[in-house]
């Protein structure tokens, strides 16, 4: 027998890096690359089915978990009320875009920002619109290494193309639970 959960992730990042599509990508598989500012925040949900390790502990069991996909607006300027929406927070993508070295720059603060309320939960950096290889200000290496200090996995993605968005979020499903 299934069992069902539901957990909240929250997508992180400045604005314009990728967050809202990268979330369009993996739930309705559509991209659009027309910007629009998201305002507050915007809940997406899906359902995956996470099946256990069958060599892992414990019986072989499939879950049916919702994510709760919470896109929080990224300019830094709305600070005050980003904490707000951490709350509850199981696990935490933080996006950052290839082509803009200070998205990256400032992913320290935004990691910081959420763990002082969401606490010791999952993390995961993107480095977003891996497809725009000719624009890249930020090398795979500046990744890898900012995503070893914080101790997380990382993946190089672009919303554009699908590569590695439904990965990101199978990972992200296997960590919360």
């Amino acid at each position: 027998m299934a069992r069902n959960l539901i957990k909240k992730v929250c997508l992180l990042g400045d604005g314009a890096v990728g967050k809202t599509s990268l979330i369009r990508k993996y739930v309705y598989d559509d991209f659009d690359d027309k910007y629009l500012m998201t305002i507050g925040t915007k809940i997406t949900k899906k359902t995956m089915v996470i099946k256990s390790d069958p060599d892992g502990p414990g019986p072989d069991e499939e879950i049916n978990l919702t994510i709760m996909i919470s896109d929080i607006v990224g300019q830094v300027e709305f600070e005050r009320i980003h904490k707000q929406y951490y709350r509850g927070s199981k696990g935490g993508l933080f996006v950052c875009d290839l082509t803009k070295k200070d998205t990256l720059e400032r992913m320290e603060w935004w990691l910081n920002s959420f763990k002082e309320v969401a606490g010791d939960v999952p993390i995961i950096l993107l480095g977003n619109k891996v497809d725009l290889k000719d624009k890249h200000e930020i090398s795979f290496e500046d990744i890898a290494k900012f995503a070893k200090k914080f101790n997380c996995p990382y993946f190089l993605t672009s919303a554009k193309t699908g590569e590695n968005v439904e990965r990101v979020f199978q990972n992200m499903g296997k960590r919360v639970i």
